[in-house]
């Protein structure tokens, strides 16, 4: 099968979704369209607007149709997500992960999930645990639920639109869903809990080539020649696998977006801890990965009201020897400590260059606790938007006592997808050397810790 020239990797984001066309021979991105992800209030419950995001890949994908072209697809979503289809598309609205169940359906679904020994999914807010979401959709919407005929994975959707061809895949049903069993590679018990097992397609691997572009799709987008879609993968797991296949273990990798998410490759799975945002994903190869999670990104917008201002030296040397500082967690239910309510002990900072170095810092700190619950080792890789925050860096270097390698050009989301069709691994610009903050640090990052026991 000769290999594809230029690859749209259609990148589904908690917050914003994006078209993108990669070169295969490179793995350089050639274009990019994006969009806000927007939550959609009407109905029975928040929900993803799907048809709105549609439109949106339809047209961007028209539009990169002729300049720079593409002859293949693939997909990466985030994985917290599940859509349930009837006989003519989505017999229920793909619901938002952030929306708060009655404390009674919590406490339902508490009793009947597996085991984190079985699942190494611990038990998150929301519909983070897309069994819950599931659990909660046919309890409190029987009728609806009658309808569905088919549940697919968030990813496998997009794929599903673009091909007629449904398929489920290991990195989303191995994300926090409660579905999987990372240890056998199975299914766990709660999907015959649940009564779902004749509802879930095959599993394909993320490698797979699932199809080609409907012809109804290609004629509207104006393609003359056949595209291939590819099966497609859970995008937190879309950036790990350009290190999976590319580093000796061990080695992590911080991935930041609204969520830090966190792989620790060679890491421990004897020592996740349910309680602590610590979990198993399931890696492109079907291989557990011990995991953890924070949602960093969208605590450091909340910090910085999207007003970051990189501090001057004598700001950072400020907040640091009079220890302005932030105690977890902002956004509470996630993280390495999930209960606790955020507090500045030593009074808040004042100004955005303040606020953002102390919210650079609190960012590293969480960081580098998720780091040692999974037994990280080796190198830290920090991909995404902190990729570019040197006093997060600093202080992330300082924390570990390991090399910080920094690639601040891309999410690696994108990429990850692409090297599913074929792209090459391109070398990416990295920050070098990164060097760790003075000895006054120390004191800081003690002073925080000391004040968590």
């Amino acid at each position: 099968m000769t290999k594809p020239r230029h690859i749209a990797v259609i990148d589904v984001g908690k917050t914003n979704a994006k078209v993108v066309v990669v070169d295969a021979a490179s793995g350089v991105e050639l274009a990019a369209c994006g969009t806000p992800n927007r939550v959609v209030t009407s109905g029975p419950y928040p929900h993803y607007g799907v048809d709105a995001l549609w439109d949106f890949f339809l047209a961007s994908l028209k539009e990169l149709a002729t300049t720079p072209g593409f002859d293949a697809i693939s997909v990466t979503a985030h994985g917290a997500s599940a859509a349930l289809l009837g006989d003519n598309g989505l017999a229920m609205p793909v619901i938002d992960y952030e929306h708060t169940y009655p404390d009674a359906i919590r406490r339902s679904y508490a009793e009947l999930r597996p085991d984190f020994a079985e699942t190494a999914s611990p038990y998150l807010a929301g519909g983070l645990n897309v069994g819950a979401q599931i659990h909660y959709q046919k309890t409190q919407f029987p009728e609806l639920f009658r309808d569905v005929k088919t549940i697919l994975t968030y990813a496998q959707y997009w794929v599903w639109r673009l091909t007629g061809v449904a398929v489920n895949e290991v990195t989303s049903l191995g994300c926090h869903t409660d579905l999987w069993n990372p240890r056998k590679a199975e299914y766990s018990s709660l999907v015959d809990t649940l009564d779902l097992r004749p509802l879930l397609p095959p599993i394909r691997s993320a490698f797979d080539h699932i199809g080609d572009l409907l012809e109804s799709l290609r004629h509207l987008l104006g393609v003359q020649k056949p595209v291939r879609v590819f099966c497609g993968i859970h995008d937190s797991n879309a950036s790990l696998l350009p290190h999976r296949m590319t580093r000796s273990s061990p080695f992590s990798v911080v991935s930041t977006g609204t969520w830090v998410v966190l792989f620790a490759v060679g890491g421990r799975l004897d020592q996740l801890d349910q309680e602590r945002d610590t979990l198993a994903n399931v890696d492109a190869y079907g291989k557990a990965v011990p995991s953890a999670r924070f949602m960093g990104g969208r605590e450091f917008n909340l910090l910085t009201g999207g007003n970051a201002i990189a501090p001057d030296t004598e700001t950072l040397e400020h907040v640091i020897r009079d220890q302005v500082m932030l105690l977890p967690s902002l956004v509470k239910g996630t993280g390495p400590f999930p209960d606790r309510e955020a507090v500045w002990p030593n009074g808040e900072a004042r100004t955005p260059a303040e606020r953002t170095a102390a919210a650079s810092l609190y960012a590293a700190l969480m960081t580098q606790i998720s780091l040692e619950l999974i037994g990280a080792e080796g190198a830290t890789v920090v991909e995404g938007p902190f990729a570019r925050n040197v006093v997060y860096l600093s202080a992330l270097r300082s924390l570990t006592k390991r090399e910080v390698v920094a690639l601040p050009g891309s999410t690696g989301t994108s990429l990850g997808a692409a090297l599913l069709a074929g792209a090459t691994i391109p070398t990416q610009a990295k920050i070098g050397n990164v060097q760790p903050l003075d000895a006054a640090f120390d004191a800081y990052a003690k002073a925080w810790r000391d004040r968590l026991t």
